[in-house]
C-alpha cells in the first residue's frame, strides 16, 4: 500500500494552526470577542475545539504515514525520538523569558535568548540521523529536568506541562497502538479511558479536600497537578494545570478515535463510502457528547470524556465536509492559503510563541506618557493598529489578522521553494 496524502487532511491542519494563532495573538487581551475565548470553565467555544482538532488530526495522520504496519526497532526509535522532540519544544516556550546569561540584561539578552532559540529548533527540527536526534532530544530534556529541580532561582517555577507537550504523549501513545493492537482493541483501550477518567473524576474523595467534585482548584486532577508539578504549572492558576497529569489521559481518545477514522480512510472502498461512514460516526460522537455531559459537564480544563466525544465528533463531521469537497467533488478553489498553514505545522507552533515574548522585551520611552516604558508589541499594536479602529474589540481581532498576515507570507515563502520542517 502507498503513502497516501490527503489534502482535505492538510486544509483542516491548516484552518485549525490558523485559528489558533488568532485566538493566542489578540491586539489586546483585554478586548477579545467572546467566541476567541475560552470558556470560563464548563462549555464549549470555538476556542476550545484548536486543541482537540490537532490532537484528532494527528491522530488521522498516523495510519496514513505509516500505511505498512511493520514493528521494528527503528520503528519504534522514529516515534520516541518524534515525541520527545515535540516535548522538548514544547518545554522550550517556557523557558524563552526565564533564560540569564552572564548578568545581560535589555537587547543584549534578547539577542543571546534568540541565538540559543535557533540552536534549539534547529536541534529539535534538524536533519540528523537518528543517532544525533537521540543524543540531542534526551540531552535537552535532561537539561530542561536539571534546571527545573536544581534550585536555580530563574528557573525554580518554570512550567513543565504544555501544548507540545501533550500532543507529543498522545502521539506516542497512539502510534503504538496503531502498530501493535487491532481496531477492536484500540476501541476498547478509548472506552476505558473515558470511563475510567469519569470514575476517578467522580467518584474518587479528593484528599484533603472531602468529595470528588469538578470546580476549579478543589477536583481530583487538581489535587494531582498540586502534588507532582508542584511550583511547575501555569502560572496564572498556581493549584493546577490546563494540561495537567490527570486530564492528559482522555487527550489520548481524541488520538485514538482520529486513528480509527483514519483507518477508515485507508479501506479499499469508495470515497463516497468513507465520507458517509466518517459523517455518521461524527453526528454520533457529537450526540454522545452531548448527553453525557448533561452528567459529566464538558470542560476544556478538565477534559471530560463528554469534551472528548464532543470536540471529536465535530472534528469528524468536518473532516467528512472537506473530504467531500476537496477529494470527492475535487473542488480546489480558494484551499491554497490553509494549505500553505497546513503542510508547516511545527514552525508555527514553535516561532508564533516565541516572537511575541521577544518583542516585549524590546523596550523604550512612550511617545504619549514619557515617565512611562513601553515595549515594543504593545507600541506597534497601541499607535499601529489601534487608531485605525473605533471598536477596540475590532481592533485587537485587526490584531490578531495582521499577524496571520505576516505568518502568511512566511509560509507562503516556505510553501514556494518546498521548504516543510519537521519533528
Amino acid at each position: 500500500m502507498t503513502r497516501e496524502r490527503l489534502i482535505s487532511l492538510d486544509v483542516f491542519r491548516g484552518l485549525t494552526i490558523l485559528l489558533m494563532t488568532i485566538v493566542n495573538n489578540p491586539g489586546d487581551w483585554g478586548h477579545v470577542y467572546a467566541p476567541l475565548l475560552h470558556s470560563e470553565w464548563h462549555g464549549c467555544t470555538p476556542t476550545d475545539l484548536v486543541f482537540p482538532f490537532f490532537i484528532f488530526i494527528m491522530g488521522v495522520a498516523i495510519p496514513l504515514a505509516m500505511p505498512l504496519k511493520s514493528w521494528e526497532s527503528t520503528t519504534f526509535n522514529k516515534i520516541l525520538v518524534r515525541s520527545l522532540r515535540m516535548f522538548c519544544l514544547g518545554i522550550f516556550f517556557n523557558y524563552f523569558s526565564k533564560i540569564q546569561l552572564f548578568g545581560l540584561d535589555g537587547i543584549p539578552l534578547l539577542i543571546g535568548r534568540l541565538l540559543i532559540t535557533i540552536a534549539i529548533g534547529y536541534a529539535l527540527m534538524g536533519n540528523f540521523s537518528s543517532k544525533v536526534k537521540n543524543i540531542l532530544a534526551f540531552s535537552i530534556l535532561f537539561i530542561y529536568l536539571f534546571l527545573a529541580y536544581s534550585g536555580i532561582e530563574a528557573y525554580h517555577d518554570v512550567r513543565l506541562p504544555g501544548v507540545l507537550q501533550r500532543i507529543a504523549i498522545v502521539y506516542f501513545v497512539v502510534s503504538l497502538l496503531y502498530l501493535k493492537t487491532s481496531k477492536k482493541t484500540q476501541i476498547i483501550t478509548g472506552i476505558l479511558l473515558l470511563l475510567g477518567y469519569w470514575a476517578i473524576m467522580t467518584l474518587i474523595p479528593v484528599p484533603g479536600i472531602g468529595a470528588a467534585n469538578l470546580e476549579k482548584g478543589t477536583n481530583l486532577a487538581s489535587w494531582a497537578d498540586s502534588v507532582l508539578l508542584k511550583g511547575h504549572m501555569y502560572r496564572e492558576t498556581i493549584t493546577w494545570d490546563p494540561e495537567g497529569i490527570l486530564s492528559t489521559l482522555p487527550s489520548i481518545v481524541n488520538g485514538i478515535i482520529g486513528l480509527l477514522i483514519g483507518q477508515i480512510l485507508q479501506r479499499e472502498t469508495s470515497k463516497t463510502q468513507k465520507a458517509k461512514k466518517i459523517v455518521l460516526a461524527g453526528v454520533a460522537l457529537i450526540v454522545a457528547g452531548l448527553v453525557w455531559g448533561i452528567f459529566f459537564p464538558i470542560n476544556k480544563s478538565l477534559w471530560t470524556s463528554s469534551y472528548v466525544l464532543y470536540t471529536t465528533g465535530l472534528a469528524a463531521t468536518c473532516l467528512a465536509i472537506l473530504y467531500y469537497i476537496i477529494d470527492i467533488a475535487d473542488y480546489k478553489k480558494g484551499i491554497k492559503l490553509f494549505l500553505i498553514w497546513g503542510v508547516n505545522p511545527m514552525i508555527v507552533f514553535f516561532f508564533s510563541q516565541i516572537i511575541p515574548q521577544a518583542l516585549v522585551m524590546v523596550k523604550f520611552q512612550n511617545p504619549h506618557n514619557p515617565a512611562q516604558q513601553i515595549n515594543l508589541l504593545n507600541y506597534l499594536y497601541t499607535f499601529g493598529i489601534a487608531p485605525f479602529f473605533s471598536n477596540p474589540m475590532t481592533a485587537s481581532l485587526a490584531g490578531a489578522l495582521v499577524y496571520v498576515g505576516i505568518w502568511t507570507f512566511i509560509l507562503w515563502l516556505f510553501y514556494k521553494n518546498k521548504l516543510i520542517f519537521k519533528v
